[in-house]
């Protein structure tokens, strides 16, 4: 796979189907390893390894529905009231970070209204603060730790 611009973690590899498989912390099984998912997982780890995030508060593969319409988040963040804080879109390495993939965070946000919007390719790593207020957002310089959310 892919050298990302993320800490190493353990990984746990399988094989199902004759397709290489790995880990999800989260689901508790062994999903298809795709290069998103190969984000997914590293940026999961470094979430809660690295940055505090509880793992009994992320969740991958969260099912939203617009009328009739299924959109699937990558991974949300929730409060400890369980409702949703956090956004985080994953693509694969090779696909550049662009407009488009904020349009689709934000297509998302329109249901939940979040306050943190995230999106990584493994190697850029972009989050940013909304402001509902003002309606505006800010960048933030570095991926926040839990605490500081």
């Amino acid at each position: 796979m892919f050298q990302l611009n993320l800490p190493p973690y353990e990984i746990k590899y399988g094989e199902k189907d004759g397709k290489r498989t790995i880990f999800d912390i989260l689901r508790r099984k062994y999903v298809t390893l795709t290069p998103e998912e190969w984000v997914r997982q590293h940026f999961v780890h470094f979430m809660m390894e690295h940055k505090g995030y509880p793992k009994t508060l992320l969740a991958n593969e969260v099912e939203l529905k617009i009328g009739s319409k299924r959109l699937r988040c990558d991974s949300l963040l929730y409060t400890r009231e369980l409702q949703p804080r956090m956004i985080v879109e994953y693509k694969a390495p090779t696909i550049q970070l662009q407009q488009k993939t904020f349009d689709q965070i934000s297509a998302y946000n329109l249901l939940l209204h979040v306050d943190y919007l995230v999106i990584s390719n493994g190697l850029q790593h972009y989050c940013c603060r909304m402001d509902y207020d003002n309606s505006s957002y800010t960048f933030l310089e570095d991926f926040p730790s839990y605490d500081s959310l």
